[in-house]
């Protein structure tokens, strides 16, 4: 099997029924993983956010708590139940957040409307990663910044020999697919990358990145943005 795919895709419904059916259990499922220090990296990550922020594939909304107080958020899932869990904690919290189900590949937000947007451990999942971080740079502004923080294949050999052989597998309960390249798929989408680490036996990436060149080009030249929806 080539390193970081799967012969086993879930379709877009078919990981939405799969995520509303398991939103109830999610958060006690990750409790060991997050203490071990996905919580840690949550909490570094966002604190790079900044201005308008727009979280996609929020999920229960782990990351909440971590963005800083100035932060205007914004967040989408594919899953209603997903959706209501993290509204739940954002009032739990205390917190005004605009939350919308909606599919991350297909964002219904005009282009450059927002200073920063993030993804969280769901690279993994999506069936076309590079069309939602390319959905993500098109409503980036051009001086923003897109924080990743990812799971992928080990850059140990042993390790990521051992997640090849056990991908097909691991991805039918959830569509995870645990041994995709994070910063492979970065670059297919053409995003600049600035600063990448590596965390856990190099499973856990670490990412910040801009759009492309090309938007800044555009911008420059005073071409208009192209919108395809409208911030509700």
């Amino acid at each position: 099997m080539p390193q970081g795919h799967s012969t086993s895709m879930p379709t877009q419904e078919e990981i939405r029924r799969k995520y509303n059916q398991f939103a109830p259990w999610y958060d006690l499922a990750e409790a060991l993983p997050e203490l071990l220090g996905v919580q840690s990296l949550r909490r570094t990550l966002l604190q790079r956010a900044s201005g308008q922020v727009l979280e996609v594939a929020v999920g229960t909304g782990k990351n909440l708590p971590y963005y800083p107080t100035t932060c205007q958020l914004t967040a989408v899932d594919v899953s209603l139940a997903m959706v209501a869990r993290a509204r739940q904690q954002a009032d739990t919290l205390g917190l005004h957040v605009h939350l919308q189900v909606m599919d991350a590949a297909h964002l219904g937000f005009p282009d450059q409307y927002f200073d920063t947007v993030v993804d969280t451990l769901a690279l993994c999942t999506f069936p076309d990663p590079v069309a939602v971080l390319c959905e993500m740079a098109r409503v980036c502004r051009p001086a923003g910044h897109i924080l990743l923080l990812e799971h992928g294949r080990s850059d140990r050999a042993w390790l990521g020999r051992w997640q090849d052989r056990r991908a097909e597998r691991h991805a039918r309960h959830l569509g995870c697919h645990w041994n995709r390249e994070p910063l492979e798929l970065v670059r297919q989408a053409g995003l600049r990358l600035i600063t990448a680490a590596r965390r856990f036996f190099g499973i856990f990436h670490l990412l910040e990145a801009a759009p492309p060149a090309t938007v800044l080009a555009d911008v420059s030249e005073g071409s208009a943005p192209r919108g395809r929806g409208q911030h509700a």
